[in-house]
């Protein structure tokens, strides 16, 4: 059976991830006007930030224009080889998890539509993290040992043999989890806050 401290670890990575799905903010790419032509002049991205773990929300007429994430080449040349697309999005109404730190670029496909201003480039920051989780009540703080000094050096005869005088080794005991735990994001938060609550639960 787990130990009380591998339950307490389980249920923290599943509050952090239930408060970073909280946290996370739904963008309307293009607002009223939603995915089209010349969004690239609109400064439709001016004054928002981005942050991993919120979502870009493409709302555009169906079978009309796609959404496809490209690398900086391909965005500023609006190539529309297959071979660089890093993602595909056809229904009109596409939802794009912002996973990772850094440039995301997206265009449309169709033809011409790129080249017409049908492009988003933005700045995705990484999530800050929030201050040191509270201890639960009733459990004590473990303090390293204290290194252990034999003044040798006074003693006469023979330097005691090291191994003899060490304490036997403890059962090796799991691990818990890292407190450093990356959540996933966007809509799979939930159900993976709650795989991790049940699991916890059981134990």
């Amino acid at each position: 059976m787990a130990s009380s401290n591998s339950k307490q670890a389980l249920l923290l990575a599943a509050v952090a991830c239930l408060a970073s799905l909280a946290s996370a903010t739904q963008w309307t790419v293009g607002d009223e006007g939603g995915w089209r032509a010349r969004l690239n002049e609109t400064a439709w991205t001016d004054g928002k930030t981005f942050t991993v773990g919120d979502t870009l929300l493409f709302v555009y007429p169906k079978e009309k224009h796609t959404v496809v994430k490209v690398g900086k080449n391909a965005f500023v040349a609006c190539d529309l080889s297959a071979n660089l697309q890093l993602g595909n999005w056809t229904s009109g109404s596409d939802v794009v998890t912002l996973d990772q730190p850094g440039m995301a670029w997206f265009i449309c496909n169709k033809p011409t539509h790129c080249l017409n201003g049908m492009k988003l480039a933005i700045d995705v920051v990484g999530g800050t993290s929030g201050p040191a989780p509270m201890p639960f009540p009733g459990v004590p703080a473990v303090a390293p040992s204290p290194l252990v000094r034999f003044p040798f050096s006074d003693l006469a005869g023979p330097v005691p043999d090291l191994a003899a005088l060490a304490p036997a080794p403890a059962p090796a005991a799991s691990s818990p989890p890292s407190a450093a735990v990356r959540c996933p994001v966007g809509g799979a938060v939930a159900a993976a806050a709650a795989v991790v609550v049940a699991a916890a639960l059981a134990l």
